[in-house]
This record gives structure tokens, sequence and C-alpha cells, in this order.
């Protein structure tokens, strides 16, 4: 990844040291302790040391008793199996009036063929006509 001839370097960790502050008298509370580290360059850094931002407490939350909780879940309960019997029996009904639907269709259906076999052979004695050549053979007898 690298090239052969870039060098290789050690690296040096540098710790920073605490440099011990002077006592200056102050009231408590009013200004924070002033602290001082030197860096490995030899500069030093004073500043505050600053307390991490606590959030307020939250309120306790009144605790719910487990009866209140068994009845809430219960009530649930019990409108998910109205809602799911609800859609069962319109499932069912909408299912019945398809097969109904669907029996009167077979039964206009094979009526009409029926009614088609009948009406179209009411002409004849009975039997197949087959014109040929303008000839008409009927049950096997040649009719000129």
């Amino acid at each position: 990844m690298y090239p052969d001839h870039t060098p290789q370097r050690a690296v040096e960790v540098h710790h920073p040291t605490p440099i011990p502050s002077p006592v200056v008298p102050v009231q408590p509370g009013t200004l924070p302790a002033v602290a001082s580290v030197v860096l490995p360059d030899g500069r030093v850094v004073t500043g505050y040391a600053i307390d991490a931002v606590r959030p307020e407490p939250v309120a306790a939350k009144p605790a719910v008793s487990r009866a209140a909780v068994n009845v809430a879940l219960g009530g649930v309960g019990f409108l998910a199996v109205c809602g799911g019997l609800l859609l069962l029996t319109s499932f069912i009904a909408a299912l019945t009036a398809f097969i109904g639907q669907l029996i009167i269709l077979a039964a206009v259906i094979f009526g009409g063929w029926i009614a088609v076999q009948v009406l179209s052979g009411s002409g004849h004695q009975g039997g197949t006509t087959v014109n040929i050549r303008r000839a008409v053979i009927k049950r096997n007898h040649f009719h000129g």
C-alpha cells in the first residue's frame, strides 16, 4: 500500500502533566477552580473545570395497578375478537351470496343451452340434417 521509500517512524505518546494551581481564596460556589495543564511542546493551558450539566430529575410516574392493566388488556382483546367475528360474518355472507350467484348463472346458461336444443330441432322430425351440394341427406336417405 505504501511505497518502499517511505520511512517508518516510531510513534511517541505524550501525556499532559498537570501543574498545581496556586491557592486563591474564593467564596465557595461563586467561581470554579482554575486548572493548568502543560502540553508536550511546553505550552501551558489554563482554564476552568466545568461540571457536566445534570438534567432535571423527571417526576416519578404513579404506579399503575396490575388490575387496571389486566382490565385494559382484556378490553383490547375483547374488541379484537369482536372485530374478527364481525369480519368473519361479513366474509361468510359475501361468500354465500357469491355462491348463490354462481348457481343462478349456471342455471341460466344450462337453461339457455336446453332452450337452444329444443327450439333448433322443432322444424325437423329428428335426426341430423346435412346440406351437401343442394341435396339434403337425412338419416342416410337421399332426398333430391
